[in-house]
């Protein structure tokens, strides 16, 4: 149980988590116009996303092989969609990233390493955990810029530790403007991410 609280510490308290492995049976018959042929509906967030008193979702498919001795799909395997409600009341999908959400067989010998999407008001964070004897975890946090009307990261946080000795959590926590410069959740890639979004300009201060 300690693991799991560890794993699951992502500030977005004031929302719902999401739905793991919905089947279509499970899903709000609005959203289900948004699962993408050869997909299928992975986890579903609901949560005020942009601040406008409506509630939105983020909605995470995941791409199924047409056969079962297909190699394993991991690139762009689970695109993660934002759906925003409308005033009046229709929603529709203002930003996609096929990159965020690991893909099912990258988690080393834990297996899938995709935790969960926490949502909130103007916020969310993608969770990962996974490895070996050494454990890893990553939450890419994210918020809504008014002005930039886009969802930014905001937050990476990152914590390792050996499962011999797992009350020593090493942990790193990156944030801009000194890591990255803005990053809109459609740009972002988890293995592109520091140093990224300066607009030319490198960071002042390269070190963690």
């Amino acid at each position: 149980m300690a693991l799991f609280v560890l794993f699951r510490s992502t500030d977005v308290s004031a929302g719902d988590y999401p739905v793991l492995y919905p089947s279509m049976q499970d899903l709000p018959r609005e959203v289900r116009v948004f699962v993408e042929k050869g997909t299928r509906p992975l986890t579903l967030s609901e949560a005020d996303l942009d601040g406008d008193g409506l509630k939105d979702f983020i909605f995470v498919l995941e791409r199924q092989k047409a056969r079962s001795t297909d190699p394993e799909i991991e690139v762009g395997q689970r695109p993660l969609l934002i759906l925003i409600r409308q005033q009046g009341g229709a929603l529709l999908l203002v930003k996609r990233n096929d990159d965020i959400v690991y893909c099912s067989t990258c988690g080393g010998v834990m297996g899938d390493p995709f935790m969960d999407v926490g949502a909130g008001l103007k916020t969310f964070t993608v969770c990962h955990y996974g490895g070996s004897a050494w454990r890893w975890s990553v939450n890419y946090t994210f918020n809504y810029s008014r002005r930039d009307r886009t969802w930014q990261l905001v937050r990476v946080e990152e914590e390792r530790f050996h499962v011999s000795e797992p009350e020593k959590v090493e942990k790193d926590v990156f944030t801009p403007p000194k890591h990255y410069g803005k990053i809109d959740i459609a740009d972002f890639h988890p293995g592109r991410w520091k140093g990224a979004g300066y607009g030319g300009l490198k960071p002042l201060s390269p070190e963690r």
